[in-house]
This record gives structure tokens, sequence and C-alpha cells, in this order.
């Protein structure tokens, strides 16, 4: 734990290409849509927006003009019957538009909107960011490879996405971590499994502000699932300790409660369980993650830098020389999946 990961400054944004418009049109995810992100950047002036503590939370309260607030309101509220209820408008009457904020950390900007019903103040919020290749393969390889099925809507130059639920992962550490009711055990295994998951997808820059702890009440105590909410570094980093969550200081505190509480036996255990899940989601979408990988692999989301550099370190990783030949990370990714999960396809396919 002593050499801690740190990823790139700033990624760039990378085109979508048009073959993989062609798949997110196949499956249901390009669509036309009421607005796009470059509407949402006319902001009039913005306000610091605190949290209950009176602490910045890096988002800002977007202001508009009347007449531009009045455009917005409608498109969002039809975007989001768009994305929630496939473009049927008939419950839009009693939605409004609570709040639109923006957030000037990290890569994407995105902007965050706040829907609430009239009618009985329920809130939902989704979220409206520039178009990245990397961030949609990463939701891709979501949907089809986690337990998780992801929600979200493209367009040129536009990337819509539902709100994941859960409790931010350094929140969750400063205030639920310590808290006695908190069954640390299954927590210590679904981060094992959580980190296994980012490692064989290569989804980097899992800090513990990039992932939620989503808590579920059991029959006996709470079961935890810890979900990632940033798709940004989708196989684009050259380090492979940047696709292991345990290797960032952020996530210390998640670490130390694994070792004080896992055995080796343990955690080699929790990781086969995954690997079988994953092969499992994977069998049962292999034509989808074909044709998905097919569209990856000649795909530009990296450097050659960072290409040639995840090789030697996979290659090392894993005590072979099946990476040599990878020219690029949609390569790396397929033969690194192959090479963990190999084993547990060839049992299922018996």
């Amino acid at each position: 734990m002593q050499n801690f990961a740190k990823p790139s400054r700033k990624k760039p944004f990378f085109p979508v290409c048009k073959k993989l418009r062609t798949y997110l049109k196949k499956w249901g995810r390009e669509t036309s849509l009421p607005i796009c992100y470059n509407d949402l950047e006319r902001i009039a002036y913005s306000t610091p927006l605190k949290d209950k503590k009176g602490r910045d939370t890096l988002w800002e309260k977007a202001h508009y003009d009347l007449k531009e607030w009045d455009y917005l309101q409608e498109a969002l509220i039809n975007l989001y019957a768009k994305l929630k209820m496939e473009g049927d408008y008939t419950f839009t009457k009693h939605l409004a538009v609570a709040r639109i904020d923006y957030c000037t950390f990290g890569n994407s900007n995105p902007f965050r909107i706040r829907i609430v019903n009239r009618y009985n103040d329920n809130c939902d919020h989704y979220y409206i960011k520039r178009e990245d290749a990397s961030r949609i393969y990463g939701l891709e390889l979501e949907h089809i490879l986690s337990p998780n099925r992801m929600k979200y809507l493209t367009a040129p130059g536009t990337l819509v996405e539902e709100h994941i639920p859960g409790i931010p992962g350094d929140l969750f550490v400063d205030q639920y971590l310590k808290m006695s009711n908190t069954n640390k055990i299954r927590l210590a295994k679904e981060i094992v499994k959580f980190n296994e998951r980012c490692f064989a997808r290569l989804l980097g820059d899992m800090r513990s502000y990039n992932f939620v702890v989503d808590i579920t009440p059991d029959i006996e105590d709470f079961q935890y699932r810890l979900r990632p909410i940033d798709f940004d570094q989708q196989c684009y980093e050259g380090r492979a300790n940047l696709y292991r969550p345990q290797f960032f200081k952020e996530n210390y505190p998640f670490v130390e409660l694994v070792l004080k509480l896992l055995d080796k036996e343990s955690i080699e255990q929790y990781q086969m369980e995954e690997r079988t899940l994953m092969a499992f989601r994977l069998f049962s979408s292999r034509y989808r993650m074909m044709e998905l990988m097919d569209i990856m692999v000649k795909d530009d989301i990296s450097t050659p830098e960072k290409i040639n550099q995840l090789k030697e370190q996979l290659n090392s990783t894993h005590n072979t020389d099946a990476f040599n030949k990878c020219e690029s990370m949609g390569d790396l990714l397929k033969v690194n999946l192959k090479t963990m999960l190999m084993k547990n396809l060839e049992l299922i396919e018996r």
C-alpha cells in the first residue's frame, strides 16, 4: 500500500466512431434528444452549492434568463420522460425542474438535473454530460459484466445518465464505516468483489468519491454493493494498478478493513465467486459482448505509450506473454477477460 496509484490529471475526450454509433442505435441507447449539453452551457450566473454543514460540494447552482429557463424546463422534463418512461409524456404534467447543478470538478463537467413531483415533493436526479467514447464503453461493460443494469441515452455531443443511488465511498468512510450496525465482514467481501470486477474489465480511477455503497436491508442484517459512478477512465491508463481500487490512498480504510477481517483463503474464494458470476453474465450476453469488442479493438481510446505500458504490466501480472500481440486497449481488455475468466467459462460450457 506504500506506492499509491495516481491517474493522469486530464484525460482527453474521445469521439464516438461510426460503428459505435450504429451499435448504440441497435441496442436502444442512441436517440434524438429534446435538449443537448451545449444548451445547458448558456448560464447567466452560478452560485456555490453547500452541503448541510455548509461545506463546498464542488457543485454550483446554475441560473438562467427567464426565457431560457422556460425552454429548459420543458425540454428537461421531456428528456426525463424519455430516460425513465421511454418517451411517454402522460405523467409529465406534475413534474418540475427544481434545480440545475453544474460541476466544475473532473473531466466531464456534468450537469445534474433535479426533477420534483409537485404532488408529493419526491425528487429524482439525472445527469447530462459531454459525449465521450471511453465513458460509453464503460457504461456498456458495466451493464453487461456487472450485477447492475445501466440506463443511459446518447446523441451526438451529449450523454444522459440515470442517477446511481448509494452513499459516496468517501462519505461512507466518514459517517458509516465505524458505525456499530455496519456489517463489516459483508462489506469487506463486497470490496474484494468490486476490486476484482474493476480489474477484469479495466475500469480505472475508482477512488472512494468515484463509487457509491448501496445498502440493502436483508432478512439478517444488511447487504452491500459497491457501484462505480464515474466511467471516464475505462481502458485509458497504462499502469495496471490504476485498475485496482485497492491501490488508491483514498480507499485505504476499505483495504484496511479487508486485511483485518478476511484471510487469504476467504479473499481468494470471493475473487473466484465474482469471476464465476462475471463468466455467467458474459456467457448470457456473449453476442452483444462480441459485437462491442469488435468495435472496441479498432477504436482509439488511449495513447500508444499507455497501451505499450499496460501490455507489459499485464504480462507481468498474469505471468504470460499473451498480451504481446495486442495493439489497442480493446485488444488488452479482450485478452485480460479471457485470461481471468477462461477457466470459469469452460466450466459453464461443459
